[in-house]
């Protein structure tokens, strides 16, 4: 599949969630950056049981590729579990979620709503490459002191 990402596609998606008030101390934020980071390794890894540790039961994910290609809505832990593994399987190479410029849009007690840059890489044919670009947010909530990821939304800027 082609398609071309014009300058700022993006933005329409981004503009459904504006910035506001950010009201989350120091640890809140890095309590929710690790849940990030946590996601990201679970996917490198194929590890299913942690990622589902990052999710809510009712999580949602979906996907648009340069404003042209819609996937998705996946809704709930073990759907968004399955299409990982699916999409794993079908993987031949080791690729690496590199979530950059983690930026909050707003946050406080009990929910946050983050955007972060995604550089995928892929060490096919035994060197590192950039194969993806795009950008995730990601709507999280507290439960009980443990912050978990409510809904995905994975903008990318090509097909991968």
């Amino acid at each position: 599949m082609t398609t071309t990402a014009a300058y700022g596609w993006g933005r329409s998606h981004l503009d459904t969630t504006p910035m506001g008030e950010v009201d989350l101390d120091p640890a809140g934020r890095l309590a929710v950056q690790q849940t990030l980071a946590r996601y990201a390794f679970a996917l490198d890894h194929g590890d299913l049981v942690a990622l589902g540790d990052t999710l809510t039961e009712g999580a949602t994910w979906t996907a648009d590729i340069a404003g042209h290609v819609e996937q998705g809505p996946v809704v709930g832990r073990a759907a968004i579990r399955n299409l990982v593994r699916e999409a794993a399987e079908a993987q031949t190479d080791q690729r690496r979620h590199n979530l950059i410029n983690t930026v909050f849009r707003r946050a406080g007690a009990g929910a946050a709503v983050v955007s972060a840059y995604l550089m995928l890489t892929s060490n096919a044919g035994g060197k590192a490459t950039v194969i993806a670009t795009g950008f995730y947010t990601f709507t999280l909530e507290d439960a009980d002191g443990e912050w978990r990821i409510a809904k995905v939304f994975l903008g990318l800027d090509n097909a991968v």
